[in-house]
């Protein structure tokens, strides 16, 4: 009758916790109750948390990096850290290079996924180039081919757009119903700032901090929002690092815009004074925005506590530490502008948030459920086949431990960088056995799937999206 029977587990949803069997047959949950019996195998996960499989829709893996400089992770090494951390679909980032056809860049990143993946993944777009012929054609046809998501950045001179420009790509999220997400930091502050440093000769790691402030996220987060609302359209802020940006958010929502809030792993965790290592160390933490202090941490769980974020995600964008083509590449080791913007951290995502938000009493463990799987299922285009556990849903599954703690190190996890920003942190719990649509990965923390198991998901307009395209 059945594949697997996952047996006697606590399952926790967005919406409830109980215990109960899970009846998978053809990759699917075809049953859920007390008792099942007839199964092919039998998983029993008594006294251990079977959650819905993490998403994590906000990672960078297999991109161009700029000239000299290549990511840590192909689609190989960065699913299987995925999966190993409890994820079972991650979203990264599809990016159309200045002056290129956004069809060439998918065929291109198409064929590097191709056959690699430990996990299923579905691309976001990222427009650089917002041509006539990008927004009146390309854009819209893969829209209408299950690319509807597309990001637009606010900094990095060559990637930025300019407000014309964002309003004209919002303009064809607006019409086609896709979800469009913005990277908020004023870049014209931000050269500013980082020109009086050089002229200082203030160029270690820390200084990428100072110059990317927490007014200069703010204003952006404030016109983004604004932007939106000229157009009328849904946004996704992502990686909130403060309160101030925060705050923008619930205005927004306060005037009847629809808003979705996304923050990370790194702004519950690290400070601007990691960036401030001897030796040059503070590079490994150099990310943007960059981590705050203390007292924004505070607030950024004042806004995972009360909901004001619907989305928590890695940001993972691994480079690695000890390498001419990642950190300290030449000119990185000199000046904090040619340092690579990103960190890994793929993997520690859930297992720091379990820890630090359901053990700690922060958020409930369904809470937990929807700002790392289900949320991001429905704001994308993936629920209810992904991101929860229910009759006729993937039989995508984690199943944790609570007594599998440990000390976060590199050597234990399997990204293709060479460090942790999280190494020495401790967790008190771990997902030890992952499937995949009904196919075992990791069992016992071992894993016992191959590559290639992954698929790529095509996916619908996420339900806001429709909302807004309808209204």
């Amino acid at each position: 009758m059945f594949d697997i029977i996952v047996a006697n587990g606590t399952i926790s949803t967005a919406a409830d916790t109980y215990v109960a069997d899970i009846g998978i047959k053809d990759g699917i949950i075809t049953a859920i109750g007390r008792n099942l019996e007839g199964a092919d195998r039998v998983i029993d996960a008594t006294g251990k948390d079977v959650l819905p499989g993490g998403i994590d829709s906000h990672v960078h893996i297999a991109q161009p990096s700029g000239d000299g400089i290549v990511m840590a992770d192909d689609f190989a090494s960065g699913t299987l850290s995925a999966l190993h951390g409890g994820n079972t679909t991650i979203l990264p980032f599809c990016m159309q290079e200045k002056g290129g056809s956004l069809r060439a860049a998918l065929t291109d990143y198409h064929a590097k996924a191709e056959g690699e993946c430990y996990t299923d993944v579905s691309f976001h777009l990222i427009i650089s180039d917002p041509s006539p012929q990008l927004l009146g054609q390309e854009l819209p046809a893969a829209v209408a081919d299950g690319y509807t998501s597309f990001k637009v950045f606010m900094t990095y001179e060559g990637l930025r757009l300019n407000d014309a420009e964002i309003l004209a790509t919002m303009d064809v999220a607006r019409e086609t119903g896709a979800l469009m997400m913005v990277h908020c930091e004023n870049e014209d502050a931000i050269r500013f700032l980082c020109d009086k440093f050089a002229s200082e000769n203030r160029l270690a790691p820390l200084s990428h901090a100072l110059t990317r402030p927490v007014v200069a996220e703010r204003e952006a987060t404030h016109r983004a929002l604004s932007l939106a609302e000229v157009v009328d359209v849904p946004v996704v802020i992502v990686h909130v690092s403060n309160g101030a940006a925060m705050e923008e958010i619930e205005r927004a929502r306060s005037r009847g815009r629809n808003v979705i809030g996304e923050t990370c792993t790194q702004y519950i965790t690290l400070t601007a004074s990691d960036l401030d290592g001897m030796d040059w160390e503070g590079a490994k933490f150099v990310c943007s925005p960059p981590p705050r202090d203390e007292t924004e941490q505070k607030k950024i769980w004042s806004g995972l506590e009360r909901g004001v974020f619907n989305l928590f995600s890695s940001d993972h964008c691994p480079f690695r530490y000890e390498d001419d083509r990642g950190k300290l590449n030449p000119k990185g080791r000199e000046d904090f502008r040619h340092i690579p913007n990103g960190i890994p951290g793929v993997e520690c995502r859930l297992p720091i948030l379990f820890t630090e938000g359901v053990l700690a009493g922060r958020i409930s463990i369904n809470d937990f459920v929807a700002m790392t799987a289900t949320n991001h299922a429905k704001t994308y285009g993936l629920y209810p086949k992904k991101g929860t556990i229910a009759v006729g849903s993937d039989a995508d599954l984690a199943i944790w431990d609570r007594a599998a703690g440990r000390t976060i190190a590199h050597a234990g996890l399997h990204d293709g960088s060479d460090y942790s920003p999280y190494e020495g942190r401790t967790v008190d719990a771990w997902p030890t056995t992952i499937l995949l649509r009904g196919k075992l990965m990791v069992e016992d923390g071992a894993l016992v799937g191959t590559k290639g198991a992954g698929a790529y998901l095509p996916r619908e307009l996420s339900a806001l999206a429709k909302k807004a395209q309808a209204a």
